[in-house]
């Protein structure tokens, strides 16, 4: 785990991540999030849609994200403030799974404020980008 103060942190600074998305991991989110929508859960429903198979609840990325955010960069003890996310392809997880590379970089230090934005993307095992956005932080203090 890292923890960094504004003063730390350096636009272009990056941290990434893998995570496997399994359909152990869907099932657990549905069960915590009570979201059961059959388009993750349910085969024969998901292959009547035109995915054509179950898709990953796309809140699993926004928590992938929050982990990065939370535990690398800012890190420890920073305060997560504003998220923006485009969810820009499904991620599918049928067989071994889906590994989703969870990467961050600082974009702007508005040191004044102690806030940092950050870019926030997730991309598939293809280097497909699935998810991507903003988000603003507030670093810990020293």
């Amino acid at each position: 785990m890292n923890s960094y103060t504004i003063r730390d942190l350096s636009v272009g600074q990056k941290y990434a991540v893998q995570d496997v998305i399994t359909k152990d991991v869907v099932e657990a989110f549905a069960k915590v999030t009570g979201d059961h929508n059959p388009i993750h859960l349910d085969p024969e429903y998901a292959a009547k849609t035109k995915f054509g198979k179950n898709i990953s609840h796309g809140m699993i990325l926004a928590g992938f994200i929050s982990k990065v955010l939370g535990q690398y960069l800012p890190g420890e003890g920073a305060v997560y403030a504003k998220q923006s996310i485009n969810f820009r392809a499904p991620v599918f997880f049928d067989g071994d799974g889906e590994t989703i590379t969870t990467e961050v970089e600082v974009k702007e230090i508005i040191a004044e404020r102690n806030r940092v934005i950050l870019t926030t993307t997730c991309r598939n095992s293809a280097g497909e980008v699935v998810a991507d956005g903003e988000a603003l932080m507030l670093p810990r203090k020293a």
